[in-house]
C-alpha cells in the first residue's frame, strides 16, 4: 500500500474496531438492561453517553496537538489504558453516579483514541502519502458494528451487561493494547530530490509541501469543513442510535428491520473500498460532494416507496456514511497539508463531536413527534452539508504543458 506499510494499516485497523465497537456502538447493546439494574431510565444511560461525547469534543484539540509533538504512538497506547479503565469502572459501577464517572473517562478516550487520533497519527508518520492509508484503516474499522454489536449481545448474555464490559476492558488490554504499540517510532520523511530518509518522530516533523492554493478563503474553508463535518456526524449518529426504531415507524417488524440496519455496515466497506480504488485518483471534495447527497436520495426512496425498498436507504446511507468517514481525514489534508494536521483536526471536529451528542436526544424527539417522517429533517441537513461543499472552489489542474518539469 503506497505511502504506509501494510502492518501499521492492518494494526491500527483492527485497533480502531476495537475502540469503536466497545464505545459508540456499546449503548444500542447494553443501555436497557445497564439502566434496568441501576435503577435509571434507559434514556439517562444515553444522557451519560452523550457526556462522553462532549468530553471527547473537548479533548480532540489537545490530543491532536500532542500527536503532532510527539506522535500517535504514544497517545493511542495511553487511550487503550483509558478505554480499559473506563470499561471496568462501567462493569463495576455500583450506581448511577459512577456510570456517569465510567462513561466520562471512556468519552476521554474517544476523544484522543478514535478516527481522527488516527489520521492524524498516520499523517505525523507519511504525511500527504497517509490517504491510501487512511482509507485502509476506515476499511477495516468499517466492521466495527458488524463486530461489536453481537460480540456484545453475546457477552451479555452469558455474562451480563457487567462482563460484557469487563470484557471489552480486557480485550482493549490483550489486543487493542499490543497492536497501537505496534505504532512505528519514526517517520518517513520524503525529500523532494533524493530518496526517502527516515527520521526520529519525537525528533523531527516529517517536511511537507505547503497547502494547496484554493479560491475558497482558509477562514471560509474552516468554517465550511466544521459545518459539513458537524451535519453529516449528526445524521450518522443519529441513524445509528434509532434505526430499528425508525424503520419500525415504517411499519416493518423488528426483526427485519435489524435484518435491514445490517446492510449498512457492508455498504460502509463497499464504498470505502471503491474510494481506495477508483476514487483513489479523484479530489476528496468530490467524492465527498457525492457522499452527502446519499442519505438524503435514500431516505427519499424509503419515504415514498415504503418498507419495500428500505435496504436501498440502508445501502445508501451506509455507502455515503463509509466515503464520509474517510473524507473527514482527507479533505483538511488535501485543503490545508500536513502541517499541524493534529491540531487542526481536533478544532474542526468539535462542533461534531458536540452534534453528535445531541443527536441521539433531538432525533429522538423528531421520531417522537414525526415518526418515520423525521427522515426529511435528516434529509434536509445533508441537503445543507452539500451546498456547502459545493461552495469550496479548488483551483483547476494545470494541463500538462504548464505543469512544472
Amino acid at each position: 500500500m503506497a505511502g504506509a506499510p501494510a502492518r501499521v494499516v492492518g494494526s491500527l485497523g483492527v485497533a480502531q474496531t476495537l475502540a469503536w465497537g466497545s464505545s459508540y456502538y456499546l449503548p444500542a447493546m447494553l443501555a436497557a438492561p445497564m439502566a434496568r439494574e441501576l435503577g435509571v431510565t434507559t434514556p439517562s444511560v444515553y444522557a451519560a453517553f452523550s457526556g462522553a461525547l462532549v468530553a471527547s469534543a473537548l479533548v480532540g484539540p489537545l490530543a491532536g496537538h500532542a500527536i503532532d509533538r510527539h506522535g500517535g504512538r504514544i497517545v493511542l497506547v495511553g487511550t487503550s489504558l483509558l478505554f480499559a479503565l473506563g470499561l471496568a469502572m462501567l462493569g463495576l459501577a455500583p450506581g448511577p453516579w459512577m456510570m456517569v464517572a465510567a462513561w466520562l473517562v471512556i468519552g476521554v478516550a474517544m476523544g484522543a483514541g478514535l478516527y481522527e487520533a488516527a489520521f492524524s497519527s498516520l499523517v505525523r508518520l507519511y504525511g500527504r502519502d497517509a490517504r491510501s492509508a487512511i482509507t485502509g484503516i476506515t476499511l477495516i474499522a468499517g466492521f466495527a458494528s458488524t463486530v461489536g454489536w453481537p460480540l456484545s449481545a453475546w457477552m451479555e448474555v452469558q455474562f451480563g451487561w457487567r462482563g460484557a464490559c469487563l470484557g471489552w476492558a480486557a480485550i482493549h488490554l490483550l489486543l487493542g493494547l499490543p497492536l497501537n504499540a505496534w505504532l512505528p517510532r519514526t517517520a518517513v520523511a520524503a525529500k523532494a530530490d533524493g530518496p526517502q530518509a527516515e527520521v526520529r518522530a519525537e525528533d523531527q516533523t516529517p517536511p511537507v509541501s505547503a497547502a494547496p492554493a484554493t479560491q475558497t478563503p482558509p477562514g471560509m474553508v474552516t468554517v465550511i469543513l466544521a459545518f459539513v463535518f458537524a451535519t453529516t456526524w449528526f445524521i450518522s449518529t443519529a441513524v445509528a442510535t434509532h434505526l430499528p426504531r425508525m424503520l419500525e415507524a415504517t411499519g416493518m417488524t423488528l426483526a427485519v428491520a435489524v435484518g435491514i440496519g445490517a446492510l449498512i455496515g457492508p455498504a460502509q466497506v463497499a464504498a470505502r473500498m471503491l474510494e481506495f480504488g477508483f476514487l483513489r485518483n479523484v479530489h476528496p471534495l468530490l467524492s465527498a460532494r457525492l457522499a452527502t447527497l446519499a442519505h438524503p436520495i435514500g431516505a427519499a426512496v424509503l419515504l415514498t416507496a415504503g418498507p419495500a425498498l428500505a435496504s436501498v436507504f440502508a445501502v445508501l446511507h451506509g455507502a455515503g456514511n463509509g466515503i464520509l468517514t474517510i473524507a473527514k481525514g482527507t479533505l483538511p489534508l488535501a485543503l490545508f497539508g500536513a502541517q499541524g494536521y493534529g491540531a487542526r483536526q481536533g478544532w474542526l471536529m468539535l462542533p461534531a463531536r458536540v452534534a453528535q451528542a445531541l443527536a441521539p436526544f433531538l432525533f429522538g424527539l423528531a421520531l417522537d413527534a414525526w415518526g418515520a417522517s423525521a427522515l426529511w429533517l435528516s434529509s434536509a441537513i445533508g441537503t445543507a452539508a452539500f451546498a456547502a461543499l459545493i461552495l469550496l472552489r479548488t483551483p483547476p489542474t494545470p494541463s500538462p504543458a504548464h505543469q512544472p518539469g
